[in-house]
């Protein structure tokens, strides 16, 4: 390999190098961007960024409840057999 190969190829991997680093700080900004409309949106639901884990939690919990509750005021169906038969119990 001569000089001026070697210093082509480095001069191309330099201009890849480059366009990557630009494309880096492009999706940066963006990310931070979205970033600062998240917080701003959180905000707005009245819920503190540092208490968004605690928040989760509590709605996963919640949904549970809710979840366990409209379980308990289904009626339940039990099949017997091999006639067919539906039964609906009625859990007190």
């Amino acid at each position: 390999m001569n000089y001026e190969e070697n210093l082509k190829n480095l001069k191309d991997q330099l201009d890849r190098l480059k366009n990557m680093k630009y494309k880096s700080e492009a999706r940066l900004e963006q990310l931070n961007s979205q970033k600062k409309e998240i917080l701003t949106e959180i905000e707005k639901l009245g819920i503190k960024p540092e208490d968004l884990e605690i928040e989760i939690t509590n709605l996963k919990n919640e949904i549970e409840k809710l979840f366990d509750e409209a379980n308990n005021l289904m009626p339940r169906l039990w099949y017997f057999g091999s006639k067919r038969t539906w039964f609906k119990i009625k859990w007190t």
